[in-house]
């Protein structure tokens, strides 16, 4: 795959938020929207949690392709959130960035996100599934699973994790879920130790608004970061009119699919600012700004690589380091919600993701796979009574001293 390290791309699911401009017409633009307070909320806490993996991802891994879906991710956590108590669920809000909002507005404004990113473009396909994969005979909290069934529409389901099947039965629903772009997060066999899976599948293909010519894509050169090349498929379009902003540190485009709801925002630095500069100015503050800057413009020339990309990533060590760690914690999580009398935590944050983007339009795809351990419970002894104590030789089994401790204050 080519490495980007020149252009991102940054796909905006919820375009409507920062205003969509018809880039072809006056005459027809996409019907409002209307979010409550809490639906506003939770739609800017997870762009600023995505924004801010984002910024943590691309540090990480400077030279690679990074590719994630801040709505996946929000919405696994966000369900395995429901099983959370204390600190933790505190640390999980703070690290979700929905701190300030009831669980009870948490969990709606989720419900109507769902409902509303599926229905809101005919023209545009968005499939949010969720699902709850339980050990059988592990006993989970009624109340935990209906919460999440009725705010997460997720699908339910024991099943035998010893079964040499069980990872396939699991992968089989993501791979339908995604239109067989990922095919697997779970990993068989199944560890002794995981009691569940909590798992999100995002799907999202729509075409362009105004479709690339086929006839007029070529064989060109991508330009990296060192300054070598690489063969790509440009495609090529001319004298259109889109939504853009220009900077001293970058250009920006706004390309619409459908009914101009969703967009892809792509943001290319001017030199000498490099891609690690943009990135990191990636804030919450600053995308609302940028895209609210967004203004028609006609274009003499506009020409696109066509491009496939997978990427998957564990963000366990990336969640702990941005505020949740606690979960992490075998000894301190507290997931009392999804079974009070086991010890839970999370022991994995599994993500991968998929995107191709050609003449027609872009297809997306991805799934976030939460894995719950449980904690074999670790005896206590507390020797607050009259005992035995002997002080011996390991090798030989020879005892030195032995004694009874009747009282210790004597």
């Amino acid at each position: 795959m080519i490495r980007f390290t020149r252009l991102l791309f940054v796909v905006l699911f919820i375009s409507y938020l920062a205003g969509c401009t018809d880039p072809v017409s006056t005459e027809d633009h996409p019907p409002e929207v209307n979010l409550s307070q809490a639906e506003q909320h939770l739609v800017e806490a997870d762009n600023r949690f995505g924004l801010h993996l984002f910024r943590q991802l691309s540090q990480a891994d400077a030279a690679e392709n990074v590719f994630i879906s801040p709505l996946s991710v929000s919405m696994a956590l966000g369900m395995t959130m429901n099983g959370a108590s204390g600190e933790t669920r505190t640390a999980m809000e703070e690290t979700l960035e929905l701190a300030g909002l009831s669980e009870e507005e948490i969990n709606a404004s989720y419900r109507s996100l769902i409902d509303m990113l599926t229905t809101l473009d005919d023209k545009v396909t968005v499939g949010i599934a969720n699902s709850i994969w339980h050990r059988e005979g592990f006993a989970v909290e009624q109340g935990f699973l209906d919460m999440n069934h009725t705010f997460f529409d997720a699908e339910v389901q024991s099943l035998n994790f010893s079964r040499s099947e069980a990872a396939d039965i699991i992968n089989a629903w993501v791979d339908d879920k995604t239109h067989s772009k990922i095919q697997e997060i779970v990993n068989p066999p199944i560890p002794p130790e995981v009691v569940m899976y909590l798992i999100n599948a995002t799907y999202f293909k729509g075409d362009w608004r105004t479709q690339f010519d086929e006839d007029d894509t070529q064989d060109d050169v991508f330009r990296k970061a060192d300054g070598t090349t690489v063969p790509v498929s440009m495609m090529n379009m001319a004298e259109m009119s889109f939504p853009m902003l220009q900077t001293e540190r970058f250009q920006a485009i706004d390309l619409p699919y459908g009914d101009s709801l969703f967009s892809m925002t792509i943001l290319l630095p001017n030199e000498p600012y490099n891609l690690d500069d943009i990135a990191q100015d990636l804030t919450a503050e600053n995308w609302t700004a940028w895209t609210s800057q967004l203004a028609p413009q006609k274009l003499s020339l506009l020409q696109m690589p066509k491009f496939k990309l997978a990427y998957k990533k564990s963000l366990a060590e990336t969640l702990g380091a941005m505020g949740m760690d606690i979960a992490f914690d075998e000894a301190r999580a507290d997931f009392s919600r999804i079974n009070p009398n086991a010890h839970l935590f999370i022991s994995e944050v599994k993500h991968k993701t998929f995107v191709e983007v050609d003449e027609e339009g872009t297809e997306a795809a991805a799934v976030t796979s939460v894995v719950v351990d449980v904690t074999s419970i670790r005896p206590m002894l507390r020797i607050d009574r009259p005992f035995l104590f002997a002080i011996r030789e390991q090798a030989t089994g020879t005892i030195l001293f032995l004694g009874k401790m009747i009282d210790p204050s004597a």
